[in-house]
């Protein structure tokens, strides 16, 4: 179905993000305008979808992009607690996760495991692949419906629970994913947002955080899956890459793992549930140069898809949002008890 305007063509399509057409921009300069004068229809179908495309825009770099952001993501958000490489561009721009072309990337919301998160996402295409490599979405309030209603229940009750080891062979290094060379500064931050976290060596970090699996918009009041529970599950990995890690670092030194809020392991079947709760609520569109994409980072996850050629998407953070104001159902907790157990 396609909306008509004297501003814009607003098409929403079966297995699509919303798509707004912004046909006959010319420059950069004409962008920002058309942007400022479309960004409450822009905000309202990003609000009721939860992901919209824009397209038509002449945004090739990172300058364009740092302009065009600074219209729709006013409020910048930090990305904290680092889980992936990324290329920082500066002024708050980013490169999409620098992982290998051939390795997709499952749907996920951003920095569920911290006390506050970007409320909205901003991607644009720079270099469009040869083929594949979308920014894939997924409206995590269908999610929720299809998760099966006894796991579903549990994940409510007690949250669910990461478990990180931070190794520079695996994963990434303390010091990349805190922003800091500094021991003291981790166990200031983990204290600070109820982390547990222990040394297992001089370079060698384990933490673990409790964090609420469903939490409500704090705008459309409308409650979601949120976390990264069958995201980082080994269940998740590749055979060959799970049967490597675990040969090398044993079965408590994965670089992530999940668990159920209480410390019950996920087992493969419960984690392939949500997997195909996820796959089957996916939307894709073929990036064209100049496309952004916004996401509510609360009412959709957004994944990637593996591609040939050359791909470069920047991306931005925005609208911080603190998961207090989100109605957890499990508030947050370190995840261990006092014997150093996961609980």
């Amino acid at each position: 179905m396609s909306l008509t305007t004297e501003k814009a063509v607003v098409r929403r399509e079966a297995g699509k993000p919303s798509i707004i057409e912004l046909p006959g921009v010319r420059d950069m300069d004409e962008a920002v305008r058309v942007l400022e004068r479309e960004r409450p229809a822009i905000t309202a179908e990003l609000t009721s979808a939860g992901s919209v495309l824009v397209r038509g825009l002449p945004v090739q770099d990172a300058a364009a992009f740092g302009r065009v952001r600074d219209v729709l993501l006013p409020q910048p958000a930090a990305y904290k607690e680092k889980a992936t490489p990324r290329t920082d561009f500066g002024g708050g721009v980013f490169s999409s996760t620098d992982l290998p072309a051939i390795q997709p990337i499952r749907l996920h919301n951003e920095n569920s495991y911290t006390l506050d998160f970007p409320g909205t996402l901003l991607f644009c295409c720079v270099v469009a692949p040869d083929k594949g490599g979308a920014t894939t979405v997924g409206d995590m309030r269908e999610v929720l419906e299809l998760v099966p209603e006894d796991l579903r229940r549990r994940f409510e009750e007690h949250g669910w629970l990461l478990v990180r080891n931070y190794s520079a062979l695996a994963g990434l290094p303390w010091q990349t994913s805190f922003a800091t060379e500094s021991p003291a500064e981790v166990e200031a931050y983990c204290a600070e947002n109820v982390i547990g976290c222990e040394w297992l060596d001089e370079e060698t970090l384990r933490t673990r955080q409790r964090r609420s699996a469903i939490v409500t918009h704090p705008g459309t009041g409308e409650r979601v899956w949120f976390n990264h529970a069958a995201f980082w599950s080994r269940w998740s990995l590749d055979e060959d890459v799970r049967d490597v890690l675990l040969e090398t670092y044993g079965e408590e030194g994965l670089p992530f793992e999940t668990f159920v809020g209480d410390g019950t392991p996920l087992t493969r079947e419960e984690a392939d549930a949500l997997n195909d709760a996820y796959s089957r609520a996916t939307r894709r569109e073929t990036y064209q140069v100049g496309d952004l994409l916004m996401v509510d980072n609360i009412l959709n996850a957004h994944g990637r898809e593996a591609f040939e050629g050359d791909r470069k998407i920047l991306v931005a953070m925005g609208d911080p949002v603190p998961l207090a104001d989100c109605a957890p159902t499990a508030p947050p907790a370190t995840g261990a008890s006092q014997d150093g157990a996961v609980r």
